[in-house]
């Protein structure tokens, strides 16, 4: 029996033990169901739905491609990715998952990133976004502020440390493709994709420009034609990930309701006490195996446990994404050609590095007398649902003009090198 067939056998003995489940515990199924829906509508739709028609806008009218002529500088030496991903990860960044898997996958149906490019975009883009670390995170569940801060460091800090490892990802596989001039892709007008430009990449609005006016006259939709498609495929990709919730909600209800979700925490605990961490974490880090926002909200709720230990917990969580949303990125990936594997590994890696890097930062940045930090009243909790939708917005133009200046300095010291190294020879 081969591989396909033992796995084809698991999934089928998988979901007729689900079905038992749910014909034995029908409340619990229907609550779970009901729950889900709510987390989709009230919070998942409205944060995540405009980005996504907006992006398609984005990309239809060459912004996309403007933006990426000038981030080249900054992203091609320091990532292995055209500019253009660093528009991904300032929309990913700035509204969550899963949006930046959106994206790459549009950007690699347009030929402006090679496969393995648009691998590692998805693998360090993908995070949660700031309204919900700090206003559901931070505020909401652990009641403090002054963890907001500790707590982005060590998640996107480590994101960005996750990218620049992966710029030695698929090296070889992209030397091969160059031999067989495979995958060859032309990068917003510069050099093909599939190789690094040996000249460095060229901070110029004018070039900039003119990527944007090429994009704009390759797409050829009117207005209204571009804005009906944005919409349609965004209710489309919004109807999967309502889907996933629901059903990851109803199958970790039905495991905590069978017992089987006890038999999880006593695995996880063994491993916790090897690790030195403490046992009482088992609880959380089950939780968000499947569910980021269960997970995270479980993580502070042990009592005796430290508050490094628990924010520690918090980040690993929010990195790994629980597989409600592994299950999201991977149905957006198959409508490319996209591989889940490096994905999920990536989640895994950046979920190691952001809890260590919390761990290493606490004393330094939260003191000794962290224990007593400010709480705050649930009545002072960031904005949710559709009043969050600005605020995204601002933190994504933040983040470009960043990015932009970041690129523009790059550029800058790489020419001052190559003067002076010019003067050196001579």
């Amino acid at each position: 029996m081969n591989l396909a067939r033992i796995a084809i056998s698991l999934i089928i003995l998988t979901m007729t033990s689900l079905g038992v489940l749910m014909v034995y515990y029908p409340a619990v199924s229907w609550e779970a169901g009901v729950t889900g829906l709510a987390i989709w509508w009230e919070v998942l739709f409205p944060s995540l739905f405009p980005f996504f028609v907006i992006s398609e806008l984005m990309l239809g009218f060459g912004i996309v491609h403007f933006i990426g002529k000038l981030l080249d500088p900054l992203m091609k030496p320091l990532f292995r990715i055209p500019g253009s991903g660093g528009f991904v990860a300032a929309m990913g960044f700035a509204s969550g998952y899963p949006v930046s898997a959106k994206l790459a996958t549009k950007l690699r149906e347009q030929r402006l990133i090679s496969r393995v490019q648009g691998e590692r975009l998805v693998a360090f883009t993908t995070s949660s976004d700031p309204i919900f670390l700090i206003g559901a995170v931070s505020v909401g569940f652990f009641g403090s502020s002054q963890l907001a801060g500790i707590l982005a460091l060590a998640h996107y800090g480590s994101a960005l440390l996750l990218g620049i490892m992966l710029r030695f990802y698929g090296t070889g596989e992209e030397r091969l493709l160059q031999g067989n001039a495979i995958d060859m892709i032309p990068d917003q007008g510069s050099a093909p994709s599939g190789r690094m430009s040996s000249s460095p990449a060229k901070f110029s609005l004018r070039s900039a420009l003119k990527a944007m006016h090429e994009a704009r006259l390759n797409d050829g939709r009117s207005l209204g034609e571009l804005l009906k498609q944005a919409v349609s495929s965004s209710l489309q990709l919004m109807a999967v990930v309502g889907g996933l919730v629901v059903f990851f909600s109803v199958v970790l209800k039905l495991l905590t309701a069978s017992g089987i979700m006890s038999l999880l925490y006593a695995g996880i605990q063994s491993l916790l006490v090897m690790a030195g961490l403490p046992a009482d974490l088992a609880e959380p880090f089950v939780g968000g195996m499947f569910e980021v926002t269960l997970g995270a909200k479980a993580a502070a709720a042990p009592p005796g446990v430290p508050l490094m230990y628990k924010a520690a917990a918090a980040a690993f969580i929010l990195s790994w994404g629980g597989l409600s949303v592994h299950a999201q990125v991977a149905s957006i990936l198959n409508g490319a050609d996209l591989r889940y594997l490096p994905f999920l590994a990536a989640r895994l890696i950046h979920g190691i590095l952001a809890a260590s890097l919390l761990l290493l930062l606490w004393t330094p940045m939260m003191g000794s007398g962290s224990a007593a930090m400010l709480l705050i009243s649930p009545e002072e909790e960031m904005s949710a649902g559709w009043s969050s939708v600005p605020d995204a917005f601002v933190i994504f133009l933040k983040l470009i003009a960043v990015l932009l200046i970041l690129s523009l300095l790059a550029r800058i010291i790489h020419r001052i090198l190559a003067r002076t190294e010019g003067r050196t020879r001579k």
